[in-house]
């Protein structure tokens, strides 16, 4: 077996020319390995990950799978669609022993979707090891979740206030984990579930091994991880390599918030060429849009935060088998969620912050495959437009007449 190429460089570290150019700042003595066979990872689950369509290891993952393998506390920033789940997923079935029925690893993710995909990744990836993973998240049945539970699983994958739950109720026991990894961990951190992942924290042993995932980690968020986290290896992407290299991002002056409705019906058959996800800041302004869409004879499907979790899950899975190719979302689409057709994102109103963006228009694209992002822009958003340029060192063009060749 070859030895994995070491890089001692530094904080600067490693060019590693099989990424694209790619520059991590990394802690010092971080490898980069290669190829899946030398991460000395179970048999069982190279034949999971080869079978699932895995042939090499992504950027992040030749950089941050033995670390986290090998029990260290992990910060690992990439990318959107660079293989982040995949990682999670492949770390956790090998970390776990699935001779102990008892739950070892927890993740926890800010939607329901979100986890319910670590869920499916996991068990695809794991299939030769028998591992069995549950995804304990709101708007299912806490008698279904009690029952898994009481059963006996090896990896939790879930939103924070569902786990919480479970644990308080005894249902969810701590005392044999010893992994906790935070997806999407920016999200995780802020405001929203902040109390939450403490609360959650407390309940867990304290020699725990904790991994921290996202796309963008803002240093607030990076200076929480100290309270938490023992001197973690820290992976991280410069900021300006940020911007997604296959995507394309246009834009489109729109004078009138009116106008965005007819650009978007003009844009509809190119939109079905693929699947396109459009975003809405707001879940009034998608249920207003869909309905204006309908009334107009566009076939659309709708997705947020306030429907039922079995009407999200029906139209997901629609979504994914191709039968609707037009999704009109909020943000609890944007972070995470993996449809390999989407190769078109629209973002009908710019997001509210600049992180949000990369998460969009990341949908697209995903995993080195081509993208468009087309942003819907009125006069008083172009400095927002402006300031995302500037901020990934990124250009957006206006969008051309023959946008539907790029796609």
């Amino acid at each position: 077996m070859a030895a994995p190429t070491t890089s001692r460089r530094g904080p600067g570290a490693a060019r590693n020319m099989d990424d694209d150019n790619l520059t991590f700042e990394t802690s010092p003595g971080v490898e980069v390995v290669s190829s899946f066979d030398q991460m000395g990872i179970k048999d069982d689950l190279l034949r999971g990950i080869y079978g699932y369509g895995f042939e090499k290891p992504s950027a992040i993952q030749q950089r941050a799978v033995l670390p986290i393998i090998n029990g260290r506390d992990v910060i690992a920033q990439a990318q959107s669609g660079t293989g982040k789940t995949s990682m999670i997923s492949l770390t956790v079935c090998q970390i776990v022993d699935t001779a102990v029925r008892e739950v070892q690893a927890l993740i926890l993710s800010p939607t329901r979707e979100l986890a319910s995909q670590t869920e499916r990744v996991m068990l695809a990836i794991g299939d030769y090891l028998n591992i069995q993973v549950h995804a304990c998240i709101g708007g299912k049945s806490i008698g279904e979740d009690i029952r898994r539970l009481e059963n006996g699983v090896h990896v939790v994958s879930g939103t924070p206030g569902r786990v919480c739950d479970m644990i308080k109720r005894r249902t969810l026991r701590t005392r044999a984990i010893k992994l906790l990894v935070l997806d999407e961990a920016d999200e995780m951190l802020s405001r929203g579930f902040k109390d939450q992942i403490y609360d959650v924290y407390r309940y867990l042993p304290p020699e725990l091994q904790v991994v921290l995932i996202s796309a963008t980690l803002p240093h607030e968020i990076l200076e929480i991880t100290s309270k938490f986290m023992t001197e973690p290896v820290r992976i991280l992407v410069k900021r300006d390599e940020l911007t997604l290299e296959g995507i394309k991002q246009f834009f489109v002056a729109v004078e009138k918030e009116e106008w965005k409705f007819d650009t978007l019906c003009d844009l509809y058959d190119t939109l079905t060429i693929t699947q396109a996800v459009i975003f809405c800041n707001t879940k009034r302004k998608v249920d207003w849009l869909t309905e204006r869409m309908r009334s107009n004879n566009f076939t659309v499907s709708a997705m947020h935060g306030d429907m039922p979790q079995q009407e999200r899950d029906a139209i997901m899975s629609e979504f994914r088998s191709g039968a609707t190719r037009v999704l009109i979302t909020t943000d609890v689409w944007a972070r995470g969620l993996d449809v390999q057709q989407v190769s078109l994102v629209i973002n009908y109103d710019l997001p509210n912050n600049r992180e949000l963006y990369i998460h969009r228009i990341g949908r697209s694209g995903r995993f080195g495959r081509k993208g468009v992002a087309i942003n819907f822009v009125r006069k008083d958003d172009i400095r927002i437009l402006r300031d995302i340029e500037q901020y990934y060192s990124t250009q957006i063009d206006e969008m051309p007449m023959n946008v539907a060749d790029l796609i």
